[in-house]
């Protein structure tokens, strides 16, 4: 499909100043899409939003259709009568004061989970017959996904976040008269999981539609790889290459790159593509629907999966001695069109890219990527650069790479220093600007800044290191800096390179997913 031309900002909402140690869904996301609207952007980017697994990284989600409950925001829960809003002004004096302190997520999962859970005990013996038969129609309408995770994530808290192939025999191989009692035994814990899930997509609507009506489209993130310690691997095993112990036989990553030696051994399990495509790929077409359900346009991670996949054997601790495995390739998207109809994606195709995954990519008319970041080294690298981004979404940098200042001090050779300065000219205003005016001025449809470089932050606001597993996702960012003066330089840019937000036709409400 084609896309507006717009500019955006790429910001996850755990990096919001709310309440409870944790970017949300409250009053500052609301504050975040005023300053958006003001500054004439008109896309907002998120990373995934599921519940978050190992390392806290929300490409590691323990359900491909769940919301992460860290999202749902306690003051909205609290005016909606789930919680008294008096017990949150207590909190403060156990860390729930609104802040933007980097997230420390053990203490996040001990103040607030309990809140939640609170609220969602009181919503279940308060909730109106209205607000009932709302909840009611959103557990049937997703019952095809929500009944299971709601089992699942009783059953990890019941054993302790033991994956599930640790479980009992009987619950690991999902034994019909094992799966009853469960869902008997832990009738109410499900019903508090399930009044979360509610209200996560309830919130999430609702800013949806706070967006739509400034003209501001949500691009979405969908991982390619599920967790291991998933519901979803629980549910469809069949799906996943896993051993006689329910392990992974092999799992996913990248070979050697300029983000790691050894390069990237993600850990999740690589998938039977026979099995799918013998199933019509059910699961992923049932995944990508939610996803254009849930946002207006989809990032796909890891493109080149689809045309050919890292596959490393399970035994190994490094992702050296791996193989490239063909994918599904056009046979799996062109399933998808005809499910789907129209594709709203655009493809993360960067680092070490075959012809063959340009002439796929080419071939489905999806855009890739073009991270200026990436566009000063020697010739090759010359593709990332504005004026070659026609059919691409140009960024100044991603979620994945350090900020432009922090790279330009301590990451950026001489050379890429000297490169960038003859293309992009004097920055007095400093070098993340010189990026930013070089992304906004290109040919791309799609210009999106990350937060950090917008705020002209160094190595200190890093989201993600790619080759660490640990302290990553933990930044956050302090809301006074949206200054009046920065929100006018963006809204003067946008308008100068003819960007402005374009209106939606018609109700975006339709679109919305519960």
């Amino acid at each position: 499909m084609s896309f507006p031309r717009v500019a955006g900002i790429l910001l996850h909402p755990t990096s919001l100043a709310s309440r409870g140690g944790i970017g949300d869904f409250g009053p500052a996301a609301y504050r975040f899409v005023d300053f958006l609207a003001s500054a004439r952007q008109g896309l907002w980017q998120v990373l995934p939003l599921g519940p978050i697994g190992y390392g806290n990284s929300p490409y590691s989600s323990t359900s491909a259709f769940a919301g992460n409950p860290l999202l749902i925001s306690l003051e909205r829960l609290a005016e909606h009568g789930w919680i008294d809003l008096g017990k949150l002004g207590s909190a403060k004096l156990t860390g729930l004061e609104p802040g933007c302190g980097p997230v420390e997520y053990d203490q996040v999962f001990a103040r607030k989970m309990p809140l939640l859970f609170e609220a969602a005990r009181n919503f279940l013996g308060t909730a109106s017959s209205e607000v009932r038969r709302r909840m009611e129609e959103f557990r049937q309408k997703n019952a095809w996904w929500l009944d299971d995770f709601v089992l699942f994530d009783a059953l990890r808290a019941r054993h302790k976040l033991a994956c599930w192939n640790q479980w009992p025999h009987d619950l690991a191989y999902r034994e019909p008269s094992a799966l009853t009692a469960a869902r008997k035994e832990l009738a109410a814990d499900i019903q508090v999981r399930g009044a979360l899930q509610f209200a996560f997509y309830e919130q999430w609507r609702a800013l949806r539609r706070y967006c739509a009506e400034r003209a501001i489209r949500i691009v979405g993130d969908v991982a390619i790889f599920m967790n291991h310690d998933s519901a979803d691997v629980w549910v469809h095993r069949e799906l996943f290459r896993l051993d006689e112990k329910l392990e992974p036989e092999v799992v996913a990553g990248v070979p050697p790159d300029s983000f790691s030696e050894t390069g990237q051994r993600w850990g999740t399990p690589l998938y039977r593509w026979d099995a799918l495509k013998a199933s019509g790929y059910e699961w992923w077409i049932q995944r990508l629907r939610w996803a254009t359900q849930n946002f207006d346009y989809v990032r796909l991670d890891h493109f080149r999966g689809f045309d050919q996949f890292w596959e490393i054997p399970a035994s190994e601790t490094t992702a050296i001695n791996g193989r490239w495995v063909d994918g599904p390739r056009d046979d799996f998207f062109l399933k998808l069109r005809e499910a789907l109809g129209g594709l709203p994606f655009f493809a993360e195709d960067l680092g070490y890219i075959t012809p063959a995954v340009h002439a796929l990519r080419d071939r489905l008319q999806i855009p890739g990527m073009a991270v200026l970041q990436f566009a000063f080294g020697d010739e090759g690298a010359h593709i990332y650069l504005p004026h070659r981004a026609a059919e691409k979404v140009m960024y100044t940098g991603t979620h994945d790479n350090d900020t432009v200042v922090g790279w330009w001090l301590s990451g950026a050779a001489e050379h890429e220093r000297r490169n960038a300065e003859a293309y992009l000219g004097p920055s007095h205003d400093g070098i993340h600007w010189g990026f930013i005016r070089g992304a906004q001025c290109s040919p791309a449809a799609l210009s999106i800044v990350p937060l950090q470089d917008v705020l002209g932050l160094g190595s200190e606001a890093r989201m993600n290191t790619p080759s660490l597993h640990l302290g990553n996702w933990r930044w956050r960012f302090d809301p006074g800096r949206l200054s009046s003066e920065l929100t006018a330089k963006l809204a003067l840019l946008a308008e100068v390179t003819d960007r402005l937000p374009r209106p939606f036709a018609g109700s975006a409400d339709d679109s919305f997913a519960a």
